[in-house]
């Protein structure tokens, strides 16, 4: 089945064989990478737009700047996102700038990770992990 992977560059949806996954594809309208290694940070459309468009798993990290277990967690967060992809995406969403997007997804703790698939949220779990959590608690 074709994976739909929404391009971290500009949001546009790129039809992806299976197969090429791993090939380190591009973007069909702006030509970059549709994978980098590392979290995107996201606004409310931006958010939608993954969730909402892409096919692939979506692993977001709600955060605030002023959060010390956020910033703890950070480095595994991103160190995740180059163990995670192709086959998962994984956001990050500033809930002090995106409070009303926090509030729609009832975030009252923060870190809180939270797994999309299929446009839904299919769990959530609260408080810093470390890169070896993270990345089991993502693929169970």
């Amino acid at each position: 089945m074709t994976a739909i992977v929404v391009c971290p560059h500009c949001q546009v949806g790129n039809r992806v064989p299976p197969e090429r996954l791993a090939q380190a594809p591009n973007c069909g309208k702006c030509h970059q990478p549709l994978f980098t290694g590392h979290p995107v940070p996201v606004n409310s459309s931006a958010f939608a737009a993954y969730v909402g468009k892409g096919s692939l798993p979506v692993l977001v990290d709600f955060w605030a700047p002023w959060c010390g277990p956020c910033k703890a967690m950070a480095p595994a967060f991103d160190q995740a996102a180059r163990m995670l992809e192709p086959h998962m995406r994984l956001l990050k969403v500033d809930t002090e700038q995106e409070q009303s997007l926090a509030g729609a997804h009832s975030i009252r703790s923060i870190p809180t990770l939270a797994l999309f698939v299929g446009g839904h949220e299919v769990k959530r779990v609260s408080g810093a992990m470390d890169l070896r959590r993270i990345v089991d608690w993502a693929r169970t």
